[in-house]
């Protein structure tokens, strides 16, 4: 080969190389990492213990804190605005400005297409609401006092046992809690206020395939998601493992030995391993994505083969790889996932104190 065709083909191939690069999947820094406490340009901004994440219907990001106690928007031009909390460890400020409340160790949060936010405010034991258009917080689910209670009943008198996760049903008629402590999942009307049960007897244990979900054992339910064919998805945190509650009631493991590890990507979801996972969501085909927190990453379980991907971390504890592929980024035990109105990923990269996305190549 000549001296001309060998550097041209040396070019094609540079060409190729970017072109490549242009079309593919990058992670981006959405918030924090900065030195900023208060409103501006969210990647400027300290963050601590960004835990959960969520969107409203206008493409504004919403986030709780588990650590610094407050929650954040973040919208299109990329400014963050503090919207509740005085950044104190306590509880109060109910029926006043979102502002002046205080909160203990939220660790989620689901918003309205509207722009209300229900706040997971986890270790005071219930459900707090945000009005988009007042801007005032108020008692939603739960009286504060630990415990199990209340089914049947208004969500406003029973108890829980940290409410550790909640989510709509995609028509947005039920929440679903993660009441942890209770060994239980619940779900509110969101119409009539009334809460029950729908997953755990309290007892701890590994539910036996097929059995009704209502007189099941399980283990720590830290998650629940709910998909458009009526599945309700449960992750166990010390389960190591992923369930679903079907339509017809019936609880069955789809993911997880229940062996804590960080095997099995690429192939059967039941004979894989994760360790201490500890949130989910649902991708919009149908597909669930999950917060491996214990091992640094994000996989993805595909219902329809029954198969297990990694989506992004290398699976070192690091904060290295941001602005490249998502398997060459490092993640601190992340806890929130989320997808945007527009498809992108979300990632509550928590002990990084930041937040991140993949960008999908066009």
């Amino acid at each position: 080969m000549s001296y001309r065709s060998s550097r041209w083909l040396f070019i094609l191939i540079a060409c190729l190389l970017f072109l490549t690069s242009l079309h593919a999947d990058q992670v981006v820094l959405v918030a924090g990492g900065g030195t900023n406490e208060g409103n501006g340009l969210a990647t400027e901004a300290k963050l601590q213990g960004p835990f959960g994440v969520d969107f409203d219907r206008f493409g504004n990001l919403y986030f709780v804190e588990m650590v610094g106690h407050r929650v954040g928007r973040v919208d299109a031009k990329g400014m963050l605005t503090i919207i509740a909390g005085t950044g104190r460890k306590s509880d109060g400020g109910d029926n006043g400005p979102a502002l002046k409340a205080e909160f203990n160790g939220m660790h989620c949060l689901t918003v309205t297409p509207d722009g209300d936010v229900f706040l997971a405010d986890t270790w005071n034991n219930r459900v707090r609401l945000i009005d988009a258009k007042t801007s005032e917080i108020s008692a939603y689910a739960g009286t504060v006092t630990k415990g199990f209670g209340g089914d049947g009943g208004p969500a406003a008198k029973a108890q829980f046992g940290g409410v550790y996760c909640i989510a709509f049903d995609p028509k947005g008629e039920q929440m679903y809690l993660a009441d942890l402590d209770n060994r239980r999942i619940r779900a509110i009307d969101l119409k009539t206020g009334i809460v029950r049960t729908i997953a755990g007897n309290g007892e701890k244990g590994v539910p036996e395939d097929g059995t009704l979900a209502i007189k099941a054992p399980l283990l720590d339910p830290r998650a629940v998601a709910a998909d458009k064919k009526g599945n309700v998805y449960i992750l166990e945190r010390g389960g190591h493992a992923l369930r679903v509650v079907d339509a017809n009631g019936r609880i069955r493991t789809v993911a997880g030995t229940g062996k804590a590890g960080a095997t099995g990507d690429g192939g059967d979801a039941l004979k894989a391993t994760f360790n201490g996972p500890k949130h989910l969501c649902i991708d919009r085909d149908g597909s669930v994505i999950i917060a491996d927190t214990e091992n640094h990453m994000i996989r993805r379980y595909i219902p329809e083969t029954g198969k297990i991907v990694r989506v992004a971390g290398t699976g070192k504890k690091g904060s290295a790889g941001v602005g490249g592929p998502p398997d060459n980024v490092e993640l601190s035990q992340p806890h929130g996932v989320c997808v945007s109105p527009s498809g992108e990923l979300y990632i509550a990269d928590s002990s990084n104190n930041r937040i991140l996305k993949i960008t999908h190549g066009e």
